[in-house]
């Protein structure tokens, strides 16, 4: 999926594979637990481009353009394909109604570059909280076992996808418009000026309850939940391409953006799109 999306990304972008300097996937459900983004450079013959895997679950997508910004800003590189990638359907308890109708599968992929004239990523927001991390998780499952009569070993096999539904809402709609005011706050923008607001697509009363407490119109909070379910790190990228292909998202439109989810984890990002 991950390498489908960056296909489609650079043939939005009109970009050679060779002139990509950085890949970055985030995912929590890789096919290679030692990375699956050298797979995906391999399959896009993306010979110039260094490679690696990010894992912050929902947070994953904006922690990587966090990421792949600083390179660019840097000047270390000059071309990044983004990617957000998850196959939650292989780690839900389909008994579990409280969750598994929740999560689906999805990638999407975005195409940055830095600008010489100017730039375009107002800055970032990331914060953790490890204490309330037991909220929402996908634990290894350590089964020990016998290789001698002293001596054991723990065979790893992660369980299904474990979520405390309520604290994870009241969570996400107290601390995600904190980030985000904090964010415009520092950019000195109201939000009022802000054209969409991309959140993690995690659950629609969360949508709603963050657009309310910013005084964000409806109108410009862009949502595809209910076509896909929360896919963790591909629904931001997943609603960027979409509301660009349907020419909602224009040139020089003002975006803030916020992924939260596992770890406890959030973020938010500012940029002007295009």
């Amino acid at each position: 999926m991950g390498y489908k999306a960056s296909l489609k990304a650079l043939e939005m972008a009109n970009w050679s594979v060779d002139s990509i300097d950085l890949i970055i996937l985030a995912t929590s459900t890789p096919d290679d637990l030692f990375g699956s983004a050298p797979l995906i450079q391999s399959k896009l013959k993306a010979k110039n481009a260094v490679a690696f895997d990010l894992t912050a679950a929902c947070s994953g997508f904006i922690f990587a353009l966090i990421t792949a910004s600083q390179y660019l800003q840097s000047g270390s590189y000059k071309r990044a394909i983004v990617i957000g990638s998850d196959q939650l359907s292989s780690y839900v308890n389909w008994e579990d109604r409280g969750s598994c109708i929740l999560f689906g599968d999805g990638a999407g992929a975005i195409a940055i570059e830095a600008a010489k004239d100017s730039n375009n990523f107002y800055g970032f927001q990331m914060k953790t909280d490890g204490e309330r991390g037991n909220f929402l998780n996908l634990l290894n499952e350590k089964k020990e076992s016998f290789i001698l009569e002293n001596l054991t070993f723990r065979g790893g096999n992660f369980s299904s996808i474990s979520m405390n539904g309520q604290e994870v809402y009241k969570f996400a709609v107290r601390e995600v418009p904190l980030i985000i005011k904090k964010l415009l706050q520092i950019a000195d923008i109201t939000a009022s000026e802000i054209d969409w607001l991309i959140l993690h697509q995690a659950n629609q009363r969360i949508l709603d309850a963050v657009g309310e407490r910013l005084n964000i119109d409806k109108a410009k909070i862009l949502s595809n939940l209910k076509n896909y379910g929360n896919t963790s790190a591909a629904t931001i990228p997943l609603v960027i391409d979409e509301s660009v292909r349907d020419k909602k998202i224009k040139n020089n439109d003002l975006i803030i953006t916020s992924g939260f989810g596992a770890g406890l984890s959030w973020s938010s990002a500012l940029f002007r799109w295009g």
